[in-house]
């Protein structure tokens, strides 16, 4: 099976660090508290314009980016779907790596890096727009591994999707979407999904 997975928000604990980084920010340069702690932007967050959101992220994404560490077991696992045959596809639309030009080249160089310095395997590294649905169809993936609402329902659509749980996807439902709380809870639910009659069906058809 081919396995689409997410950086941030997936291999990363994205809300948290979006959180603790942006209330001390905010209230050091702007005095603003959290207005909405499950919003997925710091503009829903703290009903900010995307100046004052762009101020934040200048400051706190080179750290982000190269010293907030992947989720718990997030390497484990990933080696693990490896070893039971899985091909992983890592796709990202990480700021800046959609800009051809020096910012963007150093971006995607500090992902890979990124990936390399946590072990965490993949086959194939893909830097993608925000709507990853045509990407999902074009690299012919399985199965997804996401947390931003707008993709987990555009890509629900043609196959399965993992949301990794977080405070601005809770009400994100639906077929296809299967809700996840832990990389080993990935582990488990992917094994299922893999020995469940609906894989299985789909994946006969296809090789037929």
């Amino acid at each position: 099976m081919r396995i689409g997975i997410d950086i941030d928000g997936v291999l990363t604990d994205l809300e948290q660090y979006q959180l603790d980084c942006s209330s001390k920010f905010m209230f050091e340069h702007y005095n603003k508290e959290i207005k909405d702690g499950s919003g997925y932007e710091t503009t829903e967050i703290y009903d900010i314009d995307t100046k004052t959101d762009d101020s934040f992220w200048s400051e706190y994404l080179p750290l982000y980016a190269t010293e907030e560490p992947a989720r718990k077991y997030a390497d484990e696992v990933t080696y693990k779907l490896h070893k039971d045959g899985n091909e992983i596809y890592i796709i990202t639309a990480r700021h800046l790596t959609d800009k051809d030009n020096e910012q963007g080249y150093q971006m995607r160089e500090t992902v890979k890096n990124w990936l390399k310095d946590n072990n965490i395997y993949y086959d194939k590294l893909i830097f993608s727009p925000e709507d990853k649905l045509n990407i999902c169809k074009e690299n012919k993936i399985d199965l997804m591994i996401e947390d931003k609402v707008e993709n987990i329902n555009n890509i629900s659509q043609i196959i399965p999707v993992i949301c990794f749980n977080a405070g601005y996807n809770k009400k994100c439902e639906g077929t296809n979407i299967i809700r996840c709380y832990s990389w080993y809870d990935i582990y488990v639910k992917i094994k299922d999904y893999i020995n469940s009659n609906t894989y299985q069906n789909s994946h006969n058809i296809e090789s037929k």
